[in-house]
């Protein structure tokens, strides 16, 4: 992990001592849908203060009950883009930390032939209304659908995107690394790669059939 992200300065893991807690609850495979939803919002929250660590801030006066003084305020607008069906599970612990974002949900989904991402939903709307894009998806296993869901931000407009995830693949971070090297990967781990049928190994299984009960 330290040789990789030495080589891509934009891939930063997080660990906080309650992410590497909460992902080993999510990788033991006893963990049922309930807790595992439980768990990946709780630790969605450790990861969006590390990807949002460098937001700018402006001063406002505040009057407290006891005098006056000056506060700060993050000053950009911040969209939060799960990646469905997924993502759907890290947007209430992203919420927690950023009650004012707006959501725009992309829907792609991994041919399991090809293994390339297609997609088949989109709610963007017309313009950009934020300054910073998050994207958010547990699983960063080929980056196939990582780097089509930025390709479709960045024709939308949006400037500055960050990829927020739980666990990624050497395969997936080189390849959205590769594809966009502007934007900075947020993970709790890095695992040992990907088997034939693109699954990270260890990993954790499929985040979303975990999620939602469907394995």
């Amino acid at each position: 992990m330290g040789r990789m992200t030495s080589v891509i300065p934009q891939l930063h893991i997080c660990s906080h001592p309650l992410a590497q807690h909460k992902l080993t609850i999510l990788r033991r495979k006893e963990t049922e849908p309930k807790k595992f939803r439980e768990v990946v919002r709780e630790i969605s929250t450790v990861l969006i203060l590390d990807a949002t660590a460098d937001l700018p801030l402006v001063d406002v006066p505040v009057a407290t009950p006891m005098g006056e003084t000056i506060g700060r305020h993050v000053q950009d607008r911040v969209g939060l883009i799960p990646v469905l069906r997924a993502g759907l599970g890290m947007v209430d612990g992203a919420l927690e930390m950023l009650p004012s974002a707006e959501v725009w949900h992309i829907g792609l989904y991994r041919d399991e032939r090809t293994l390339r991402p297609v997609e088949y939903y989109n709610k963007l709307p017309v313009n950009p209304t934020v300054q910073v894009c998050l994207v958010l998806d547990p699983m960063l296993a080929t980056g196939g659908s990582a780097a089509a869901t930025i390709d479709i931000l960045k024709r939308w407009g949006a400037k500055h995107i960050k990829f927020v995830g739980l666990i990624g693949a050497p395969e997936g971070v080189k390849r959205l690394s590769d594809a966009h090297p502007d934007v900075p990967i947020y993970l709790a781990a890095l695992d040992e790669r990907l088997n034939d049928i693109g699954y990270i190994i260890p990993g954790l299984g499929d985040a979303g059939d975990r999620q939602f009960g469907t394995a």
